[in-house]
């Protein structure tokens, strides 16, 4: 089993940053490829950034890329999603998976594992 346990979020003006945290343990864990996703309110979870297990490259959704950037230290066992530009659009509560999703990299159903969520809020 895999425990994902997400911190950093909060509130933040536009224009800001923030960094995210996902502490990762259990069996394997640092073999598993991760992402970030994101849900706000009345929308469907979406796919924010991938990072393979050895975090040799990331992928990101068209809305982030540019401002958001996606690293892990499998020494320390945490994935981070550094988030620069921060709009007000971004507003949501994310959350970290870990699996191993193949071709299934941008939907939810690729994960096994998933953190309970970190709320960030950006004000305008």
């Amino acid at each position: 089993q895999v425990q994902l346990v997400e911190s950093g979020g909060g509130l933040v003006q536009a224009g800001g940053t923030l960094k995210l945290s996902c502490a990762y343990s259990g069996r394997s864990s640092s073999s598993l490829a991760m992402g970030w996703f994101r849900q706000a309110p009345g929308n469907e979870r979406e796919f924010v950034a991938y990072i393979r297990s050895s975090g040799s490259s990331g992928f990101y959704a068209d809305s982030v890329k540019g401002r958001f950037t996606i690293f892990r230290d499998n020494a320390k066992n945490t994935m981070f999603l550094q988030m620069n530009s921060l709009k007000p659009e971004d507003t949501a509560v994310y959350y970290c998976a870990a699996g191993l999703p193949g071709w299934r990299v941008v939907t939810p159903h690729g994960y096994d594992y998933w953190g309970l969520g970190t709320q960030v809020t950006v004000s305008s």
